[in-house]
């Protein structure tokens, strides 16, 4: 499968939701703790029914050309076939962000 073919599912939390998004390039990024997200994926516009949540993020991702999300803010990323429906969801369940230690206190 050559570089340009993939596609990566990629689930994170932002603000209490799950967002889910389709990307065609996911690397580490230089900045320390972040994923780097680039080329988002989203159906075509030509479809009669739209969902008001894949809308929400083609705007919200609209001008973005690299998005960095916090590595403790990922829930997963998978390499798919085909591009599914971009969505935001509530976060249920046990999904919270991974837990930080406290910054040390000196005396």
């Amino acid at each position: 499968m050559a570089n340009e073919a993939r596609l990566y599912r990629v689930s994170f939390v932002n603000q209490d939701k799950v967002y889910e998004v389709y990307v065609r390039h996911v690397y580490q990024s230089d900045m320390w703790g972040f994923i780097q997200l680039e080329d988002f994926v989203f159906g075509s516009r030509s479809e009669l029914l739209v969902d008001p949540g894949e809308e929400k993020l083609k705007q919200e991702f609209a001008d973005v050309n690299t998005c960095y999300v916090p590595m403790q803010a990922i829930i997963r990323i998978d390499e798919v076939k085909t591009e599914g429906v971009a969505r935001i969801s509530e976060a249920k369940g046990n999904i919270a962000a991974f837990p930080l230690t406290p910054p040390r206190k000196d005396s």
